[in-house]
């Protein structure tokens, strides 16, 4: 097992981040022309670190697989973003940021760099404000806040349920500007590969070019992967359809540590599945539990007649609903953390307290806060969301309550970086949801966005330049060298293995196979009988698809079954690497729920005398089985406690 070097600064936790960019190495404007810089992604982490190295001088390639990198899956995020700006006088604070963090995350986050988290924070808003994100507004003309799960103040900042979109078009303006200027190389509808090593270093990647077909290379002194996460391993998420973890998982297998894989996010509020031919999941904001309350029946003979269509919600008087989150955790009601509330929410539904056709619903009620606030004032704050659900549910959300229900939604799993957001690849960095840095078991809502525009604006162009200072005379790196050569020969034999399958089934005949199995035994609650059996069933299900999958198309032309082939099979390589790190941690922890490891009240139980670091495994080749290395995690500046929201 090998010491992983974090490269944490020493001092004060508040002083450290200021302390290490007094003391990284920095690139002159002069050098900063000569040096190239690919960017894998060009969702907010992307766009933003795009946009900044090239404003800083950097020669910049931006990589996107969608025709535009408006289109990144960033666009789809919609209540808000955290920033510990205290706007509404509330005591909140960098470090009261900071500890929500913590805290939200069970404890197995790294203290130093979600404090640097916090600590840019409020830079964000300035920096976006700047841009023209057209945040909300009180009257009076000041930025408007509102709270999210796992806080006890107001400190998410929101431009109605759309948040994501405005943030992504202020990156993307930007990203356009270096683009006009030439400082930045766009490649729209690009897919990275794999990442090319020269002497140990990340040099470059191997793309193809999706609208072509052609399978091409690019070099450069330094690789940032922004890509996003991995959810899609489920099927059905809240991901965009094209979200994938295929270039990290590539990351991977070219030798950097995949950390925390297990660590992925369900959220409570979701509309719920309907049927068996759906291809993804919507998310309703967990904004909307500011003013929603979540109820099911007291009474089982009720719900049951709910599920039958006997009767409708608004059928059922106050007195016969139980507010569970409100009657659970008092201090923090419906605004507990993203993980409490979904286990909550199943345990009812488990109990026989569902709400729809297949009992796998509650309600989210706007009655009380429209009688409280009036109708237009619920229209002002969540009008897009409230059309959104109508149009999909073809229910009235101001008539009758919302029916929600948890679903996949992030992966807080990731890249291993350190405390510069490299990975364990000289060169080979990775931001926002594709590194596993910031938080923990369990991401607060609000807070994606934030890591996102943090790394990227804030953090990634003064650390990048620690390790570029060091190749100011390393010549552009040559793509008909024979290391580029030879990951293009492994890209291109393995899209020709994909191809000439010729089975009989489709993609997504596996894709679905393997969610199933990745939800049931790997989803919101997981025991040690059934991770060995999900790794047992994810093995025979990927031989299947090496064996029977069928591919239509041209192999050199456009071909999103292709495309997608590609992806589902490192979905089965990185479900298995899940289900393995599940498997070695035998505790609760967040959004890491083991059957064997709960309070008897249910909740999630840490074992901090042994699990109390970052997972951090290590590839050994096609057919091998994993290293797992370990990361301890320090803690000087909170006390570790049993997490309560009561």
């Amino acid at each position: 097992m090998s010491i992983l070097d974090s490269k944490i600064p020493e001092g004060p936790l508040a002083e450290k981040w200021n302390n290490h960019k007094s003391a990284i190495k920095v690139v002159s404007p002069a050098n900063k022309r000569k040096l190239e810089i690919i960017v894998v992604g060009t969702g907010l982490g992307g766009a933003s670190a795009a946009a900044s190295l090239a404003e800083l001088g950097y020669k910049v390639k931006a990589f996107c697989y969608q025709d535009s990198p408006r289109r990144a899956h960033s666009i789809a995020a919609q209540g808000g973003i955290n920033a510990a700006k205290n706007y509404q006088n509330d005591n909140d604070s960098v470090f009261r940021l900071f500890y929500d963090t913590i805290k939200g995350g069970d404890y197995r986050a790294r203290e130093a760099n979600v404090y640097r988290l916090a600590e840019v924070s409020p830079n964000i808003i300035d920096q976006c404000v700047a841009q023209g994100v057209p945040f909300g507004r009180e009257y009076g003309g000041l930025l408007d806040n509102r709270s999210f799960g796992g806080v006890l103040v107001s400190r998410t900042f929101y431009a109605r349920g759309q948040t994501g979109q405005q943030l992504l078009i202020g990156a993307y303006q930007a990203l356009n500007r270096q683009i006009a200027k030439g400082n930045v190389e766009m490649y729209n509808r690009h897919e990275m590969l794999d990442v090319v090593k020269i002497e140990g270093k990340a040099r470059g990647i191997i793309a193809r070019d999706m609208v072509s077909g052609d399978i091409k290379r690019f070099g450069a002194h330094a690789v940032v992967v922004a890509s996003g996460g991995y959810g899609n391993v489920f099927f059905l998420s809240t991901n965009a359809m094209g979200s994938n973890g295929s270039a990290a998982w590539q990351c991977y297998k070219r030798g950097a540590y995949m950390s925390n894989p297990c660590f992925v996010q369900i959220h409570p509020t979701c509309i719920p599945v309907h049927g068996d031919q759906q291809s993804k999941l919507t998310l309703m904001s967990e904004s909307l539990r500011n003013d929603g309350r979540v109820w099911v029946p007291k009474k089982k003979e009720d719900a049951v007649k709910l599920q039958k269509g006997e009767i409708g919600p608004n059928d059922i008087p106050d007195e016969d609903r139980d507010f569970y989150l409100e009657r659970r955790y008092p201090s923090y009601g419906n605004l507990v953390p993203r993980d409490v509330a979904s286990r909550a929410a199943k345990e009812r539904c488990d109990e026989g307290f569902g709400v729809n056709g297949e009992g796998k619903a509650v309600f989210l009620d706007f009655k009380y806060s429209i009688d409280r606030l009036g109708k237009n004032v619920i229209e002002q704050r969540y009008g897009n969301l409230f059309q959104m659900y109508e149009k999909i549910t073809d229910t009235d959300p101001y008539k009758e309550p919302m029916m929600i229900y948890p679903a996949i939604h992030y992966s807080m799993g990731g890249t291993w970086v350190d405390y510069n957001l490299m990975t364990s690849v000289p060169g080979l960095y990775s931001i926002g949801e594709a590194n596993f840095s910031d938080h923990g078991a369990n991401r607060l809502g609000a807070s994606a966005l934030m890591q996102g525009l943090a790394d990227g604006y804030f953090i990634l162009p003064y650390t990048i330049g620690d390790y570029l200072a060091d190749e100011i005379m390393t010549p552009k790196a040559d793509t008909n060298a024979p290391e580029f050569a030879a990951v293009e020969k492994e890209v291109t034999d393995r899209i020709e293995k994909l191809y000439n399958i010729k089975g009989s089934k489709p993609v997504d005949y596996f894709h679905k196979k393997l969610g199933q199995v990745m939800w049931d035994y790997v989803g919101m609650a997981r025991n040690a009988e059934g991770l060995e059996k999900a790794i047992e069933m994810i093995k025979e299900i990927r031989a299947e698809f090496w064996k029977d999958v069928r591919i239509p198309g041209e192999l050199d032309n456009l071909n999103p079954e292709l495309e997608k082939a590609g992806r589902v099979a490192d979905f089965f390589d990185i479900g298995e690497l899940m289900a393995r790190d599940a498997l070695d941690r035998n505790e609760s922890c967040g959004g890491h729920f083991r059957e064997e490891s709960a309070t008897e009240e249910g909740e999630a139980k840490r074992n901090d005398e042994k699990f109390t670091y970052v997972s951090c495994w290590e590839h050994k080749g096609e057919g091998e089985e994993p290293v797992m290395h370990k990361e301890d995690l320090v803690f000087e500046n909170v006390k570790l406690t049993q997490r309560s929201y009561k």
